[in-house]
């Protein structure tokens, strides 16, 4: 793993955060009476919030009231998570202490906000491991488009070709994949497909398995 670097996404990869918002809609779709709401927002997975509120425009119509429930389901995440914590996926912490133990740069490329993401990150003591964090909101489109990833690149002064990204949703591994990089999949909610294979270069059940990739490729 000479001369490269490891890019991760944030939500269903470094945090089991994306459950959490989809129970939050299903709560105010169950208060509204807004049918369907979880799988609407299950089409939103990987990415920004723009894009987010497209497709959700596309289900429900421009007259949806958007961001009155958006804000709403926000304060139930954040409610919970104040109560509980955001839950780390398994094998992050141990990942992430072997990249830095071998001087593998590490970075972070988000659909999120970048200010919510250096707060989630801070919280969870994980802050420090990133190189360079970059948020959604710090460009115009959205995975799947690779723009997010090509910033995260160059703002580690790598090549894309010579970077792998993490992911866990579709639209990330298709980003990760446009921009050129090496995508690894870890699948969340949603179940990795044949596209998903095709454009991997490898699939995992977690991230304790992505580490154990990561150490033969450093042997071989």
């Amino acid at each position: 793993m000479n001369k490269t670097v490891v890019i991760f996404d944030m939500d269903g990869v470094i945090f089991d955060s994306e459950r959490l918002v989809l129970d939050s809609w299903e709560k105010v779709g169950e208060k509204y009476g807004i049918a369907n709401v979880r799988q609407a927002l299950t089409d939103c997975i990987g990415v920004n919030i723009r894009k987010t509120e497209e497709i959700v425009y596309g289900h429900y119509g421009k007259d949806f009231d958007f961001e009155k429930y958006r804000k709403e389901a926000s304060v139930l995440f954040h409610e919970y998570v104040g109560e509980n914590g955001l839950p780390v996926k398994k094998g992050v912490r141990e990942l992430l202490q072997y990249l830095k133990e071998n001087e593998i740069p590490v970075g972070l490329a988000s659909s999120t906000r970048l200010a919510v993401v250096e707060e989630e990150l801070r919280q969870a003591g994980l802050y420090e491991y990133f190189q360079v964090v970059v948020g959604g909101d710090q460009l115009k489109r959205s995975k799947p488009e690779p723009d997010i990833y090509l910033m995260a690149c160059e703002k580690m002064g790598v090549s894309p070709e010579s970077a792998y990204a993490v992911e866990d949703s579709h639209n990330g591994i298709r980003a990760a994949y446009s921009a050129g990089m090496m995508p690894v999949m870890v699948p969340d909610l949603l179940p990795a497909t044949e596209e998903m294979y095709e454009k991997s270069i490898a699939v995992f059940d977690n991230l304790l398995q992505v580490r154990e990739f990561f150490m033969k490729q450093s042997q071989s």
